[in-house]
């Protein structure tokens, strides 16, 4: 457990094969067609509005939208209370896979692989185009089932799944978080986040055709009102392309 409430850890899963996945209710009644994650700062005089647009994001039924709150500017004044150095260390992984070595704030990473900034929502929107590739959404369907105190994930591939190697993860989030700033650039302002991740908790491996993972509710939650699980591939261990994807109850 680290300091704030955030986990990264790697959970205990159950993964068994399934014939059908059709006892499982989903989440969502389609899949996302996009994941956005936004690494953003309260410190940063240009994130508040990629900050209102994520809020916008995360109404959307279609969109898993994510606030990962980076510690690189908290020397300028203001130390961001919900940032923590695992989501830079995610967002600098995400810039070694694309070999661009881009990281800054506002920044938003769309299904693990394009960058945009964070404000734009036009360049955002180009990027969500390009990443499916004329999809309408992920490649992979992920749906939830809540039941006695356990989350049952249920993957599986459709006909547009190429690629057949990823990891599950489950991300406690809070739904919405209100901040004053007392000092630093944003100084008098008061931000409210959206979906705010409070750990990176891996539950396991996927290889393919259909599969079920198991996850205590309250883990999947914990430090969060809610969560979201995503399927993403990875390449030499950094975040890859992101499979598939699924929201919790409330989200």
């Amino acid at each position: 457990m680290f300091h704030g409430g955030i986990m990264v850890t790697r959970l205990k899963a159950t993964l068994a094969a399934l014939g059908l996945a059709a006892s499982l209710q989903p989440a969502l009644a389609d899949p996302p067609r996009a994941v956005v994650e936004l690494f953003t700062s309260q410190g940063c005089s240009s994130c508040p509005p990629a900050d209102e647009l994520l809020v916008e994001y995360s109404r959307q039924p279609d969109i898993v939208a994510l606030s990962l709150p980076v510690n690189y500017w908290d020397y300028l004044g203001w130390k961001d209370t919900l940032a923590h150095v695992a989501f830079t260390e995610r967002q600098k992984a995400y810039a070694h896979s694309r070999s661009d070595r881009q990281v800054f704030t506002p920044q938003m990473i769309v299904n693990g692989k394009k960058s945009s900034i964070g404000s734009d929502r036009a360049q955002i929107e180009k990027a969500i185009q390009y990443t499916t590739k004329g999809r309408q959404t992920l490649p992979v369907n992920v749906s939830l089932n809540e039941q006695n105190g356990t989350i049952s994930i249920a993957i599986e591939e459709t006909p547009e799944t190429t690629q057949r190697a990823a990891e599950v993860w489950v991300l406690p989030v809070l739904k919405s978080q209100t901040v004053p700033i007392e000092r630093g650039e944003n100084r008098g302002k008061t931000i409210t986040y959206a979906n705010v991740v409070r750990g990176l908790n891996r539950v396991g491996e996927w290889r393919g055709g259909s599969a079920r993972f198991e996850v205590p509710l309250d883990m999947a939650r914990n430090g969060g009102d809610a969560y979201v699980v995503l399927l993403q591939s990875t390449d030499a261990a950094r975040p890859g392309i992101i499979l598939g994807a699924a929201k919790g109850p409330g989200l």
